[in-house]
């Protein structure tokens, strides 16, 4: 699990330090994401811990960060409202169930079909999530409850604070790098405004932290077929939502650490995560990118860190409730919006005239739709969407050079895909009437990839042998050959051309 002969005292001291700095952060995150979800705070903060450290020790990816999310939060709130938190339990498990089973099949390597324009907007659309997120830290409650924009001095006194903590975090390390900036900040900010006695929002004006260890806990829900119907839909949804943030997240990860993380041992961390936290009272969760871009820039490399984030944070929620509920939470909004500044592709806007327009209306269609809806669905309708486009832009490609062969036969030399997107311009190529008795169709230089494929050249060997004309194909790939064969009887070609030795072979059915 530990690869102890490479762990220095330096990296071990980092990556603690990296932990310390990550659950401080994570305390705000995990209660505003559980009354997201319509449970109470220490369902978030339980989850957190030990999603976290679940997942830090048997996951693919060291130095990511795990806990409760606001993706997983939005699906939650009406599961929670119609059924209770006990039906909330159930569907976690399931979710690990489900997850696991992902990591099993070995389903982690499709995260490598999303395209870098997808990832982009994944990455660009996250960090603006993470900064509309922080923006709730400037509201206080008005004279009838409501919560209310800050105005005058409490406006100025916050955003004093949050500049006060991203100047730390930005050159501290320009000094020293033996602690954590981000650390630093939170530590320096937090002893400026108890030695001022500075009237700011802390930690402890969301909820209190204060708890005891969980405790094991069967969820308390009817064990039938009822039950299922309810908590299925919810289940895969969340362990969807879950996987494909948390294979996204770790990919950026790998590409900051310039190494490489295991897809499907992480989907088998975070199903292992969402079963025992289901079984003790947590919401579940998956991978944070705002905590693992936290933790990447602090330092944190190895699994330390994030065994030691989830320690920590249980430590505040038994012990030191008190003294991290004294947070200003202008300290941690400070520490987000470097987080922002960091995750955002700002390069991106430089790329804007020097790629392919498809590949830019992907990345901000996938950035505003993450914004808009969440990060699961801007994917999909990303990948989708890119598919669609490559399969429009190579249907075009498919083009015929004519010839004549050895033996005075017309040959059409096919050069391109011939699949679902091609098949139309490959109808339009060829004019039977006006062809002589025997046509050739060369396909050295062209590869069929589908069914509709195939029936595209059944098709046009109908089309020949209705007007009493022969079409000779050639030069088949031995995957095409294949594809031809499962194909049988729904396929029928009246000539086949052997590739080596130039034999018909009649293939009539």
């Amino acid at each position: 699990m530990f690869d102890i002969a490479n762990y220095y005292p330096r990296n071990f001291r980092m990556d603690v330090l990296s932990g310390l700095t990550v659950a401080l952060a994570l305390v705000p995150e995990a209660v505003a994401f559980a009354f997201v979800a319509g449970v109470h705070p220490l369902v978030g903060l339980y989850a957190a811990s030990l999603v976290g450290l679940i997942t830090a020790a048997i996951g693919g990816r060291p130095g990511m960060i795990s806990g409760a999310t606001g993706a997983l939060a939005v699906v939650m709130v009406a599961l929670v409202a119609e059924h209770g938190v006990e039906y909330l339990f159930a569907t976690v498990v399931l979710m690990g169930v489900i997850q696991i089973l992902a990591g099993i099949l070995r389903l982690g390597k499709f995260i490598r079909l999303v395209p870098y324009p997808v990832m982009l907007g994944f990455v660009n659309g996250l960090a603006i999530v993470i900064f509309l997120s922080q923006l709730q830290n400037f509201k206080i409650p008005g004279v009838d409850g409501e919560l209310e924009w800050m105005s005058g001095a409490a406006l100025g006194l916050m955003l004093g604070l949050v500049v006060l903590t991203m100047a730390i975090i930005h050159f501290l390390p320009r000094l020293t790098k033996a602690v954590p900036a981000a650390l630093a900040a939170i530590i320096v900010v937090t002893a400026l405004v108890l030695g001022l006695d500075l009237d700011v929002r802390t930690v402890g004006d969301m909820a209190s932290i204060a708890g005891g260890l969980p405790d094991f806990h069967i969820p308390m829900v009817p064990f039938n077929l009822e039950t299922i119907k309810i908590i299925l839909p919810y289940a895969v949804i969340l362990a969807a939502v879950g996987l494909i943030e948390s294979l996204l997240t770790m990919t950026l990860i790998d590409e900051i650490t310039e190494t490489r993380g295991r897809g499907n041992k992480e989907c088998i961390g975070q199903g292992t995560a969402n079963i025992v936290t289901g079984f003790f009272g947590g919401m579940g969760g998956c991978a944070m990118i705002g905590q693992s871009m936290i933790n990447v820039n602090s330092g944190g490399r190895g699994r330390m860190s994030g065994i030691s984030a989830a320690l920590f944070l249980m430590i505040f929620i038994l012990f030191a409730s008190s003294l991290i509920e004294m947070i200003p939470l202008a300290a941690l909004v400070g520490v987000m919006f470097i987080v922002v500044l960091g995750t955002f592709e700002w390069a991106s806007f430089r790329l804007l005239g020097r790629i392919p327009l498809a590949d830019a209306f992907v990345g901000i269609l996938v950035a505003v739709v993450t914004v808009l809806t969440d990060l699961a669905i801007a994917v999909i309708v990303g990948v989708i969407v890119a598919a669609l486009i490559f399969a429009w832009e190579h249907a075009k490609h498919i083009e015929i050079k004519i010839g004549k062969d050895e033996h005075d036969w017309k040959v059409y030399e096919l050069h391109g895909p011939l699949f679902f997107g091609s098949v139309r311009n490959f109808q339009e190529l060829f004019t039977p009437l006006d062809d002589p008795d025997d046509v050739v169709l060369e396909f050295q230089h062209s590869r069929v990839y589908d069914h509709s494929g195939l029936e595209a050249i059944d098709a046009l060997a109908e089309r020949y042998m209705n007007v009493g004309k022969t079409l000779h194909i050639r030069h088949l790939s031995e995957e095409c050959r294949k594809l031809l064969d499962k194909a049988g009887d729904l396929v029928e070609v009246n000539v086949m051309e052997d590739p080596r030795y130039h034999v018909a072979d009649d293939r009539l059915a």
